[in-house]
């Protein structure tokens, strides 16, 4: 054991000797070990805002469109071809839904909005039946939503999303304030909870919501299609009450038995695994890209190891020829560049979860918490790149012939 210790001691004596080495060398570990901890937390915290933005929507909540979920062109071109769903479908949904708690419908459009000298690009410009709210489980933050009295009247009334609000009034009070989309003036009535989720999803709060049957005069597309959005009586209840509704519009439809359904019901788990489809291969390469910065840094250490041996040749020399063992320099050197990748990775977890947090929570606001797994990616395979890496220099260190050793120049 004392020698063992003896060797340490010899190990991080050599690297106190060569300290600016030893600290650009830590460097390189620090920052890989910095970016994986950073990258994985972030997606992982991406994740946990995207989860709660979806589930946001309503877990008892469903949309029907003929569109639906789409990833080649063909398929998209395909559902284009589709017949529309339209308001009038509705009673019938229904009717025929005795599962279902509320059954409304919503369209889009994309439209400049202004409000005084400022303005916003392409926001969502929703139509919706007032039950909408309650069907999605969203949260009224000041003011109140559309009333079934202004989609009668067909009335330019606006309900706001949170980052319309902050882009236009923030600080003041936005009820009341007439605002134009497209040319048309509406008055602010209220303003939705912010769905947050950071910067990234910060366009779930960019919209407004109007009247449909305001939407459907000022905006009008041909067959005035809408999304069919229905919540069921209780989530245990939401796939027999999803049955009842894809009855309802195989019927309404005029499908044959055999047919396949020419339209598709969504619910927001489906949403969320359609986009982890999507971004599982993202997420990969985003976590990829630091530990291959580790790797680099371990091909730094194996550099300086093997000039290090290079410089100490004439002292391994002296060592071997008064008795040294070859596996005690054998354990030197590897004690060298373990130490080396150890500090730096501590250091890095240090400032992955510290520094790298604070940051990333400040610039992106996204809650991000520094994740085990992203902990044990950065220490363990920056330890694990230190001890493979340094091998070849230990080894070769350990297999110099003393008598050449003694007279290297």
């Amino acid at each position: 054991m004392i020698i063992w210790l003896s060797i340490l001691g010899e190990a991080i004596s050599a690297l106190w000797a060569n300290r600016l080495r030893s600290f650009l060398t830590i460097l390189g570990m620090v920052m890989g070990v910095t970016s994986v901890i950073a990258i994985v937390s972030t997606v992982e915290g991406m994740q946990a805002n995207l989860e709660n933005a979806v589930h946001s929507l309503g877990p008892k909540s469903f949309m029907v469109t003929r569109m639906g979920v789409g990833m080649t062109m063909e398929q998209y071109l395909e559902r284009l071809r589709r017949k529309k769903f339209t308001r009038g479908m509705i009673p019938f949904i229904k009717e025929g839904c005795p599962d279902c708690e509320e059954v409304g419908a919503e369209s889009y459009a994309g439209k400049h909005v202004k409000y005084e000298g400022k303005r916003m690009r392409w926001v969502d410009i929703e139509g919706q039946t007032p039950n909408i709210l309650a069907i999605t489980g969203r949260e009224v933050a000041m003011g109140r939503f559309l009333s079934w009295e202004d989609d009668k009247r067909r009335r330019k009334v606006a309900f706001i999303g949170h980052g319309v609000y902050e882009h236009f009034f923030e600080g003041i009070d936005p009820l009341g304030k007439r605002i134009k989309i497209a040319g048309h003036e509406f008055i602010v009535i209220g303003v939705m909870k912010e769905v947050g989720g950071g910067e990234m999803m910060s366009g779930m709060d960019d919209f407004v919501n109007i009247p449909l049957s305001t939407h459907q005069t000022l905006f009008p597309k041909p067959g005035n299609p809408v999304n069919i959005l229905a919540s069921a009586v209780s989530l245990d209840l939401r796939e027999r009450a999803m049955d009842e509704v894809r009855v309802v519009c195989r019927t309404l439809r005029k499908l044959d038995y055999e047919d396949d359904d020419d339209f598709s019901i969504i619910t927001p788990d489906g949403i969320l695994s359609f986009i982890n489809d999507i971004t599982q291969s993202f997420r990969i390469i985003f976590i990829s890209l630091p530990l291959l910065s580790i790797v680099v840094g371990g091909i730094v250490i194996m550099n300086i190891m093997m000039i290090s041996v290079t410089e100490r040749t004439r002292e391994i020399g002296i060592r071997k020829s008064l008795g040294a063992k070859r596996r005690s320099i054998l354990v030197q050197f590897l004690y060298e560049s373990v130490i080396l990748s150890l500090i730096g990775g501590l250091i890095g977890v240090a400032l992955g979860v510290y520094l790298g947090g604070y940051i990333l929570n400040s610039l992106l606001d996204i809650s991000m918490t520094p994740t085990t797994l992203g902990i044990i990616l950065g220490f363990g395979i920056s330890s694990g790149v230190g001890l493979f890496f340094g091998i070849y220099p230990a080894l070769k260190a350990a297999s110099l012939d003393p008598i050449k050793a003694l007279s290297y120049e």
